[in-house]
This record gives structure tokens, C-alpha cells and sequence, in this order.
């Protein structure tokens, strides 16, 4: 290969080169944009309210727990709760898992199994856990209990909130009336 055949393959590299950055500039003088002082578009979301409290009294007057406790069943929340299992024994005598044995729950008080280390916050928690408390406490358990080391998001829906308590209820050595 002699040195003009180099020539003429860098020469038509180089005039490629050219003809696109000579069609980008063209194009940009014909086809002239106005932009946005502000790009984007404006979404408008509307915001929802939500009570975050750790007492449930606000909650009782803002939540009718009869009817809540309508809506969910056993079965159901049989099968809810093994998101739960992962971390909490439902079984009478269960261990304690990464989270405390929950048979018995309802009607306990709070922090109350003894051979589990709760968070400081749990533990200085000083109610039972009611049909009410329960209900909040699952919506969203670092929201309800601030301090609390359960990193659960909590279960939005409020028929498997209602069968998840029914469940929790059930498997207890005498369950509570419901509301």
C-alpha cells in the first residue's frame, strides 16, 4: 500500500467526519426549537393525609374497628401472614425468631415475651396489643412505634390487615370476643 492510497482512506475519513457535523449544524439552523424556560412537564398529585401518632387514640375515633374486622377472615389471613413467618412463630411454645412468638398477641401487652430482647422503644411501650393497636401497628410499624427495630413496610390493605388480627386472634389460648 503506497502512501496516496493512505491518503485518499484518511481524506475520506475526515470528509465523513465533516459532512455529519456540517448536517447536524445545517439542520439545527433550519429546524430552529425554542426551549422551555423551565424544562419538564408540571404533574399535579394530590396529597393524601395520613395520622402519624404513636398513641392510638386519634386512630380509634378516625377508624370504626367493628367494621374493619368485617372485612378480613382466618383463612385469609392464614395466608397473609406467611410474609410474617419469615420472622415471627404463630405455633403454641414457637420460638422466638428474628421476631417474638406471636401466639397469644392479642390482649398481651406489649414487649411482654420474656426471653426476647425488643427495642427500646417497644419496650417502654406501655399498652396491649388491642384489635385497635394492632391495626395501626400493622399499617406501618416504624410509623406507629417510632424507634421500633421491625423494618416491615406494613400491609396497606385493610382486609388483610382485619385477617391478619382475626388469624393472630385465633391462635391464642383463649381469643378475644371480636369488636
Amino acid at each position: 500500500m503506497d502512501s496516496f492510497e493512505i491518503n485518499k482512506i484518511v481524506a475520506a475519513v475526515l470528509m465523513v467526519a465533516l459532512l455529519v457535523i456540517g448536517i447536524g449544524k445545517l439542520s439545527d439552523v433550519i429546524f430552529h426549537v425554542e426551549k422551555p424556560e423551565t424544562p419538564g412537564y408540571s404533574v399535579e398529585v394530590q396529597t393524601a393525609t395520613t395520622v402519624s401518632s404513636t398513641s392510638s387514640s386519634s386512630e380509634d375515633e378516625k377508624i370504626d374497628i367493628a367494621a374493619l374486622m368485617t372485612m378480613g377472615d382466618v383463612a385469609t389471613g392464614e395466608k397473609v401472614f406467611k410474609k410474617c413467618a419469615a420472622c415471627h412463630s404463630i405455633v403454641k411454645g414457637g420460638k422466638n425468631a428474628i421476631g417474638p412468638a406471636l401466639y397469644n398477641v392479642v390482649g398481651r401487652k406489649v414487649g411482654a415475651v420474656e426471653d426476647y430482647k425488643y427495642s427500646k422503644a417497644l419496650a417502654a411501650y406501655d399498652k396491649e396489643w388491642t384489635f385497635e393497636e394492632l391495626n395501626g401497628f400493622l399499617i406501618k410499624p416504624a410509623k406507629w412505634i417510632k424507634g421500633t427495630k421491625m423494618a416491615y413496610a406494613g400491609l396497606r390493605k385493610e382486609s388483610d390487615r382485619a385477617s391478619v388480627i382475626k388469624y393472630l386472634n385465633e391462635n391464642s389460648d383463649s381469643p378475644l370476643p371480636l369488636p
